[in-house]
């Protein structure tokens, strides 16, 4: 790689990193809009800028699209404070009014004599990073640093801000002077990052680390850390695909359409990138990704159907018991939602794993499933007393009650509700007689009575 390659390199990748890392913040306070309202609220800093310098100054451009940020932000706040409207819409309201503003002034630099090529002003509207140079780097190093310093020093602040603002509030902290921290930062940030992916491509550096973190980690530290990372491997990977390294390693460009290598800017590719990260952690991160909650509501499914099939077979069985009598299938389609097949099928799978054994007429439990099926009726029957009891739910409605809560929640659950029935004097393995059982020789007991 050349000299100016690892110069576009780091600074891109260092963009990247603190972007993430301050990006998480917006993200978890759903402000996510935010840094797409401070970059397109920067526009008409830029331009103002230039008018008043009447030059391109790296430095004026930069402090003059920081303070239109930050009055975009402060904007919004009193648009949400002063009026009923949400939020969301006081974000679109600000971000189109000072993006419009922003294309009217840039319109009055171009119809100036060399007033757009003097500005440079379409270096900050799409970036350039392939021009950045080491004086860039080492501006986007410091900024960086100080960013982090105030990360490192408010986290605790932040992290209360972020999830439990009324907390803050009732503890007296200043939450305003926070929120102005935590905003003043990102749009500093924001403002160091238009150079190199521009005003429109800035918003999604700040939201896709964030957002991708969030898939892998439920703890604000490693997720941090996460959208760190998540925010350099993109901008390693765009300026790598830009400036061809990657085609040299491979020995094609990945990126040709046609016969002719491409020469694709660097902005577009590190958003691209991390918008590919965004989408393999949207399917594949092991709890939040959608491949992993499919395989989980699956392994439901199949395991709250087998556990059905074993507790239907011991409550049909039951008063039979110790004997394991057979039950017909079309026994079981009378107690369960299935279909002929769905029953074959369950009671083939079941078989396999040797907790029922197939007879001509449909299925009995085995020695071992009927172990397995009186601990599954025990922990549906003690559902059952508990929601009769602390939920108010009547007897005849309370076994489909039961059926929902008892395959997703805990065994410590379990357990305490064994110590409560232990509390009272029951056995501790023994299964409690069905509720239905029991309301029904109350009834039977009543009408004799009356008779």
């Amino acid at each position: 790689m050349t000299f100016l390659t690892w110069i576009v390199l780091i600074g891109t990748s260092l963009l990247g990193s603190v972007a993430g890392v301050l990006g998480c913040f917006a993200v978890l306070r759903r402000r996510a809009l935010v840094g797409d309202l401070l970059s397109h609220a920067a526009l008409p800093g830029l331009c103002l800028a230039f008018l008043v310098l009447g030059q391109r100054h790296f430095g004026g451009m930069l402090f003059g699209a920081f303070c239109t940020g930050l009055a975009g932000v402060g904007l919004v706040t009193l648009v949400c404070r002063w009026t009923r409207t949400k939020e969301d819409a006081a974000v679109g309201i600000v971000l189109s009014t000072f993006f419009g503003a922003g294309i009217v002034l840039s319109s009055v630099i171009q119809n100036q004599e060399g007033g757009g090529a003097k500005a440079g002003l379409e270096s900050y509207i799409y970036g350039q990073a392939a021009g950045m140079v080491l004086q860039d780097v080492l501006w986007i190093a410091m900024v960086s640093a100080a960013a982090l310093v105030v990360v490192v020093l408010l986290f605790k602040e932040f992290k209360v801000l972020s999830f439990d603002p009324a907390f803050a509030r009732t503890q007296g902290w200043p939450t305003l002077a926070l929120d102005l921290a935590m905003m003043g930062t990102l749009a500093l940030v924001t403002v160091t990052g238009l150079p190199a992916v521009g005003v429109v491509l800035m918003a999604a550096m700040l939201i896709l680390p964030g957002a991708t973190a969030r898939f892998w980690t439920e703890r604000l530290g490693p997720m941090l850390v996460l959208s760190g990372i998540l925010g350099a491997a993109p901008g390693t990977i765009g300026t790598l695909l830009s400036a061809g390294v990657v085609a040299g390693w491979l020995g094609f460009d990945p990126l040709a359409f046609g016969p002719t290598a491409t020469n694709l800017p660097t902005g577009p590719l590190i958003v691209l990138s991390g918008t590919a990260l965004f989408l393999f952690s949207v399917l594949f991160a092991p709890r939040r990704g959608a491949v992993a909650r499919l395989w989980a509501a699956a392994r439901l499914r199949s395991t709250t159907a087998r556990e059905n099939l074993l507790r239907t077979l011991y409550e049909l069985s039951e008063p039979r018991l110790p004997d394991r009598p057979a039950i017909a299938v079309e026994q079981l389609l009378t107690h369960r939602a299935w279909r002929a097949w769905q029953a074959r099928w369950l009671v083939r799978w079941m078989s396999w794993l040797g907790l029922v054994e197939r007879t001509p007429e449909g299925a009995r439990l085995s020695e071992s499933g009927l172990g397995k099926a009186r601990g599954l009726v025990r922990t549906h029957r003690l559902w059952e007393r508990f929601l009769i009891e602390r939920a108010d739910i009547a007897p005849d409605h309370v076994d489909r009650d039961a059926d929902m809560i008892e395959h997703l929640l805990g065994r410590e659950i379990v357990d305490a509700l064994e110590e409560r029935l232990a509390a009272q004097g029951g056995p501790r393995d023994a299964v409690p007689q069905s509720p239905h059982e029991i309301r029904r020789t109350k009834d039977e007991g009543r009408m004799s009575k009356d008779k």
